[in-house]
C-alpha cells in the first residue's frame, strides 16, 4: 500500500451525478416530514430546511437543536430516505472499475444513514467494492462539516489525515478535512482554496491517487 491508506467518499451527489434526482426526492421527503410531523406549512418547512442546511450542515441537526424530543433521529432517517432509488440510479461500471483499481481502503463517509448508503451502493453496483460505511449514527450524530465528525472518521478507520483523501461534491465539507491534513478532491466544481483536486466524476479518483503516489 502507498502513502494514501484510505479514500473517504461522500455519498449523495458524489458517487452519482447531481441530476440523478435523488437529493430532490430526499428534500421533498424532508419537507413532507416537517409538514406532517411538526405541523408546519409547506412554505415554512422549505424556508427552515434551507436555513438549517446552511447553518448546521444538515436539516436534521437543526431540527434536533430547535425541536428536540419531537424529532426521533432514526424515524427521520427512515422517512426521508424512503425514495425509489432503483428508478433513479443504475449500475456504474466505470466507477466500479476505478474502485477495483484502488489499493487503499475505500470508505463511505456520509451524513445520511447506513441503510440509505447501502441502498445507494447496491443501486450503483459497488457495494461489495467498499470497505466500510461511516454514517451519521457511527459519528454519534455529529455531522459534516463539524470538524469533530472528520476526527471521528479518521479514528474509526485508524489513519492520519495526511494518509487519507476525501472525495466530496461540497466545498464547505472539504475545508475541515484540509485542516486535518487530508487531501481534498471536489467532484464537479471549481478549484478554490482548500481544494487540492477537481474531477468531473468520482471515477476519476483513480487518476488523482496515481498522481499523489507519483508525487510522493
Amino acid at each position: 500500500m502507498g502513502r494514501i491508506k484510505c479514500v473517504f467518499f461522500d455519498l449523495d451527489e458524489t458517487l452519482y451525478p447531481r441530476d440523478a434526482g435523488v437529493m430532490q426526492a430526499i428534500r421533498d421527503r424532508i419537507e413532507e416530514f416537517m409538514v406532517s410531523r411538526l405541523k408546519m406549512e409547506p412554505e415554512e418547512a422549505d424556508a427552515l430546511r434551507r436555513e438549517f442546511l446552511r447553518k448546521y450542515g444538515t436539516t436534521l441537526a437543526g431540527l434536533q437543536k430547535h425541536f428536540g424530543a419531537l424529532v426521533d433521529e432514526r424515524e427521520y432517517q427512515e422517512f426521508v430516505h424512503e425514495i425509489p432509488l432503483d428508478d433513479l440510479l443504475k449500475p456504474n461500471e466505470k466507477l466500479a472499475g476505478a474502485l477495483r483499481s484502488i489499493g487503499a481502503m475505500k470508505v463511505v463517509f456520509t451524513n445520511a444513514s447506513r441503510e440509505h448508503a447501502e441502498r445507494v451502493l447496491r443501486a450503483l453496483g459497488i457495494k461489495d467494492l467498499m470497505d466500510g460505511i461511516i454514517d451519521i449514527e457511527s459519528l454519534g450524530y455529529v455531522n459534516k462539516p463539524n470538524i469533530e465528525a472528520y476526527e471521528r472518521a479518521l479514528k474509526i478507520v485508524g489513519v492520519e489525515g495526511k494518509e487519507s483523501v476525501l472525495v466530496e461534491d461540497n466545498v464547505p465539507n472539504l475545508l475541515p478535512a484540509k485542516k486535518l491534513g487530508m487531501y481534498t478532491v471536489l467532484v464537479d466544481g471549481y478549484k478554490v482554496p482548500g481544494v487540492d483536486f477537481v474531477i468531473h466524476d468520482a471515477a476519476e479518483i483513480a487518476e488523482v491517487l496515481k498522481e499523489l503516489e507519483e508525487d510522493g
